[in-house]
C-alpha cells in the first residue's frame, strides 16, 4: 500500500514537473510573443522614420522647387529690368536725335533768315545807291539847265537886257 501511494506521490509529482514545463513553455511562448510584438513596434518606428525621412525629401524638393522659381522669377524680372533699361536708352537716344535735328533746323532757319535779311539789305543798299544816282542825275541836269542859262543870258546883248 504504501509503495503504491509512492508511486501515485511520484506520478503527482511528474504531472506538476509536467505542468511546470507547460507553464515553463507558456512563460516562453509569452516572452516569444512579446519579442515578436517588440520587433513589430519597431518595424513600425522604422517605417515611420522611413516615412519621416520620404516627408523630409519632400519637404527638400518642394523648398529647391520654390527656391529655382524664386531665382527664376528673379532672372525675369533682371532681364524685363535690362530691356526697360535699353528701352529708355533707345529713348534717350531718339529723343537727343531728336533735338539735334532740331537744333539744326533751327541753325538752317536762322542762317536763310540771315541770308535773307542780307539779300534785303543788299537790295535796299542797292536802292539806295539808285536813288542816289537819280538825285546826282537831278542835280547834274540841273546844273546843266543853269548852264544852259548862263550860256543864254551871255549870249543875248546887253541891250535887250535893259
Amino acid at each position: 500500500m504504501s509503495a503504491e501511494r509512492e508511486r501515485e506521490r511520484e506520478r503527482e509529482r511528474e504531472r506538476e514537473r509536467e505542468r511546470e514545463r507547460e507553464r515553463e513553455r507558456e512563460r516562453e511562448r509569452e516572452r516569444e510573443r512579446e519579442r515578436e510584438r517588440e520587433r513589430e513596434r519597431e518595424r513600425e518606428r522604422e517605417r515611420e522614420r522611413e516615412r519621416e525621412r520620404e516627408r523630409e525629401r519632400e519637404r527638400e524638393r518642394e523648398r529647391e522647387e520654390r527656391e529655382r522659381e524664386k531665382r527664376e522669377r528673379e532672372r525675369e524680372e533682371r532681364e524685363r529690368e535690362r530691356e526697360r533699361e535699353r528701352e529708355r536708352e533707345r529713348e534717350r537716344e531718339r529723343e537727343k536725335r531728336e533735338r539735334e535735328r532740331e537744333r539744326e533746323r533751327e541753325r538752317e532757319r536762322e542762317r536763310r533768315e540771315r541770308e535773307r535779311g542780307e539779300r534785303e539789305r543788299e537790295r535796299e543798299r542797292g536802292r539806295a545807291r539808285e536813288r542816289e544816282r537819280e538825285r546826282e542825275r537831278g542835280r547834274e541836269r540841273e546844273r546843266e539847265r543853269e548852264r544852259e542859262i548862263e550860256i543864254e543870258i551871255e549870249r543875248e546883248p546887253l541891250g535887250e537886257l535893259q
